[in-house]
């Protein structure tokens, strides 16, 4: 059997309005997102879920199908399929309100993948978030555990909890990629490279972090390393992060530092290769807000853009 990621998470409708006006529904949800952008880069993906088996959950099902993403047994037994109100700004950028049940039982029937990906709702909605993290400990043996907090403060309670959460699961996993909003809620009193580098002192072998328009950086134990954002025209920034992610692991997947047995290769990455990696999340990322919704590119088109990155620049400015 060929190596596989698994990834854990929420999958949904996004109803995307501008000015008070919905502009259409799209599929959604942050680690469904990077299931699809894994498997449109030619990876072999399993995703475990909680949708119901209703018209919006049977959009999702296809979806996933038409990128070739496979369905986890039991990912289709929530009472309703969750959605999340998308409002965009005259930017692009998007406020969230959400409809969602988060539930995960038993042990799914999935090999053990080469990486276990998790993040947003996910990992800090009750009850399932428990059971991801679950999962996470058990996947630990034979795989890389990738983690991008994103969050959601519209379904956050207790803000304390959810801290406490992300932190545990800072802790397991090897490889974090955050937004600089994300880490300015969980901690305003430091800066997103000062926590990045407290976060690689619990564990994680690469922090990644992404600033929007000023591109992104990332740590590690060599150092760290930075690229800027292409100058392109944002359509919206629906699904960027996403695409950052699974860019993010594709990148490190093609470098062959993924599974339990590369740990030690992953700590050591040295910094041009770090930089390597970052500069193809950050072009997954860059196509993605050319386009609307969370529109992730195959291979195809990101080798593409790779080999005349010209081609994306805003003509415009």
């Amino acid at each position: 059997m060929s190596p596989h990621a698994l990834v854990i998470g929420e999958a949904l409708i996004d109803i995307v309005e501008r000015d008070g006006e919905v502009q259409g529904e799209h599929v959604g949800g942050s680690p469904l997102n990077v299931a699809v952008g894994l498997s449109r880069l030619g990876r072999r993906v399993d995703f475990l879920t909680h949708i119901a088996d209703d018209a919006r959950g049977r959009r999702i099902v296809e979806h996933l199908e038409a990128a070739g993403v496979h369905l986890v047994a039991g990912s289709r037994n929530a009472a309703r399929t969750p959605t999340a109100r998308a409002m965009l700004d005259d930017k692009g950028s998007a406020r969230y309100e959400f409809d969602i049940d988060w539930n995960l039982t038993g042990t799914p029937e999935a090999a053990p993948p080469l990486v276990a990906h998790t993040g947003s709702i996910a990992t800090v909605l009750e009850p399932g978030c428990r059971a991801t993290a679950a999962l996470l400990d058990a996947y630990h043996l034979s795989a890389t555990i990738t983690f991008d907090p994103n969050i959601r403060p519209a379904l956050i309670d207790d803000a304390d909890a959810a801290r406490a959460r992300i932190d545990r699961l800072v802790e397991r996993a090897d490889v974090i990629k955050a937004s600089d909003e994300d880490l300015r809620w969980l901690d305003p009193n430091r800066t997103p490279k000062q926590i990045a580098r407290a976060w690689l002192q619990l564990g994680p072998s690469i922090v990644a972090v992404t600033e929007g328009g000023q591109g992104a950086f990332a740590v590690c134990a060599a150092g760290s390393a930075r690229v800027a954002a292409l100058p392109v025209e944002v359509v919206d920034t629906v699904g960027a992060g996403d695409a950052f992610m699974s860019g993010l692991i594709d990148a490190l997947w093609a470098h062959g530092l993924l599974g339990a047995e590369k740990r030690r290769e992953l700590r050591a990455i040295r910094l041009d290769a770090l930089h390597d990696v970052l500069q193809t999340a950050a072009l997954s990322s860059a196509l993605t807000v050319t386009r609307a919704g969370a529109d992730l590119p195959d291979r195809a088109t990101r080798d593409a853009a790779a080999r005349e990155p010209a081609t994306l620049i805003d003509r415009r400015r």
